[in-house]
Parts: structure tokens; C-alpha cells; sequence
């Protein structure tokens, strides 16, 4: 069943070149995810590995196929210029709302669905409860389903194959170790979450780890009362040392730098674009490569 797709996608002039990650875990475990390139990318640990090899498997020009940062660049990027343009915003004739501008998101064909009794097909994110039966029952996964009168319906999709089993099973147990270390504030939980995400093993060892969810506890403490003690003692160590080296100046191996407002300005249909969007993934428009 792999041979046809895979051939389709390895000949395809642009999949070829930005979905490479994607057509590679076609090739490796025989089914096309559907997270982004660059997103898969991430839960992984064969991409990323070796800054040398990044642009091996990612495309520069298109921020969702793997720029490092990316999602937080394009979100600076629209901050900025919503803060900056809003006034202006406010002078633009109002908003419209008709069919013909209904909007692609699923809430509103799911609210019809629930309302009115038309059928509505498409992939949810549900509690799993057995729909996928080697995954555990309380992950949270994307499934086909459909939506009427009597609310969501999930038929059972039954065993995934043990390999794509075993590529989400990774992240769950990643998953589920963050969400208890973050309901707790347990630090140690935190830690082996780190440990155990297949693409920080992939890059750092432990002491690296260690040292790298201090320093991300103290720039975060605003944000995490509940890790209270925790910060306290990283701030600690990272007083006492020694600090493992870091390499300075270092930005990623794949990094585009932020536009300012004034750059924004010279298209300001994209930036406008951008800063009201949703769904950042959506605009895909060939971004200058480094």
C-alpha cells in the first residue's frame, strides 16, 4: 500500500521538497501523518538531531515545514502589528457576516449538526476510551467521527500498527508525565518528562537536561506559582554552578529573524492578514529564505 503514495509524494515538485520529514515516516512506518512537516518534526527524534542536517529535511521558505521558531515568529510578528494597526483597524468598514463567508473551522458545522440534525463528518480530538485499542484510554486523540441530534459519534478505529502505535505511545508517556508534574509542581515528574521526550534525549543528556529545565523554571516563575520551591532551589544551583557551557549567540539552526512593523508596512495586506488569523498554519506564502 506504501509504494504508489510514496512515489506520488517523492515525484510531486513541491511535496518533495517541503513535506520530506512526513515522506520519510511514509517510507519508514508505511503511513502519512498528518501533522505539518515541521511539527512532526518535532515529536521525533531523527530530524532535528544534528543542526547540520536540519535543512536536509525541512523547507526554509515556509515557516510550518520546520523553521525553527517558526509558530513563535509569524505569532510575535502578528502581536506587534495588531498593537500596532488596531486604531486603524477600527477606521476599516465593518465586518460582514454572511454564508458565503462561513468560516473553514469545524465548530460551526459541529453547533448545525447538534441543532438541526445534518450529519457532519470529520476528525475530533476526544477522550480515546477505547477507540484506538492500543492506545491508552484516557490520551486524547484525532479520530474520524461524525456529529447530529445526538451529539459526537466515534466508531472504533480498533489497533493502530505497532510502529505508528509505538511513535504516539512515545508522546503520551511524555504527556502524561508533564500534566502530573504540572498538576503536582513536581519538578523531579518535570525533569523525566524532559528526559523522556524523544527529541531532547535525541540532542542533550542528562546533565543538560537538568540544567535546562532550571534555567527554564526561573525565566518562567511568573507563570508557575505552583513550582515555588522548585525555582527556588534551581535558582540555587545555578548561583553555585558550574554552568555547562552554551554555545553563544546561538539562535537555531533554521531561524528567520522577526520582521518589524516597518518591513510588515511595505505589504500590510499580509501583516493584517497574519495578525487576525487563527489558524497561522493557514497562510503558507513562500517567506524569504536565510
Amino acid at each position: 500500500m506504501t509504494e504508489g503514495p510514496l512515489k506520488a509524494f517523492e515525484k510531486h515538485k513541491d511535496f518533495s521538497r517541503t513535506e520530506k520529514v512526513r515522506i520519510d515516516m511514509l517510507r519508514r512506518f508505511g503511513y502519512y501523518s498528518t501533522e505539518s512537516n515541521g511539527h512532526l518534526s518535532e515529536y521525533v527524534p531523527w530530524y532535528r538531531k544534528r543542526a547540520d542536517e536540519i535543512h536536509d529535511w525541512i523547507d526554509p521558505g515556509r515557516w510550518i515545514n520546520g523553521e525553527t521558531g517558526g509558530y513563535l515568529r509569524v505569532c510575535t510578528e502578528g502581536r506587534n502589528w495588531f498593537e500596532t494597526e488596531f486604531p486603524n483597524w477600527l477606521n476599516d468598514p465593518a465586518l460582514k457576516y454572511e454564508a458565503s463567508q462561513r468560516s473553514h473551522e469545524h465548530g460551526s458545522y459541529m453547533i448545525e449538526a447538534l441543532e438541526t440534525g445534518r450529519v457532519y463528518r470529520g476528525h475530533s480530538n476526544v477522550v480515546n476510551n477505547g477507540v484506538i485499542s492500543n492506545l491508552p484510554d484516557d490520551a486524547v486523540i484525532e479520530a474520524p467521527g461524525y456529529v447530529d441530534r445526538n451529539g459526537i459519534s466515534m466508531p472504533l478505529v480498533g489497533d493502530l500498527p505497532l510502529g505508528p502505535a509505538a511513535v504516539c505511545n512515545a508522546s503520551i508517556s511524555v504527556q502524561r508525565l508533564a500534566v502530573e508534574a504540572a498538576v503536582r509542581g513536581d519538578d523531579k515528574l518535570l525533569r523525566q518528562a524532559f528526559m523522556m521526550d524523544p527529541l531532547v534525549g535525541a540532542v542533550c543528556n542528562p546533565k543538560e537536561i537538568w540544567q535546562m529545565v532550571n534555567e527554564m523554571l526561573v525565566a518562567q516563575e511568573a507563570w508557575l506559582p505552583q513550582y515555588g520551591e522548585a525555582i527556588a532551589a534551581a535558582k540555587k544551583r545555578l548561583a553555585e554552578g558550574p554552568l555547562l557551557p552554551t554555545r553563544e549567540g546561538y539562535r537555531g539552526a533554521a531561524r528567520q529573524q522577526v520582521k518589524t512593523v516597518e518591513e510588515m508596512r511595505a505589504d500590510r495586506k499580509a501583516a493584517n492578514r497574519n495578525a487576525g488569523a487563527s489558524d497561522k498554519g493557514q497562510d503558507r506564502a513562500k517567506a524569504p529564505a536565510p
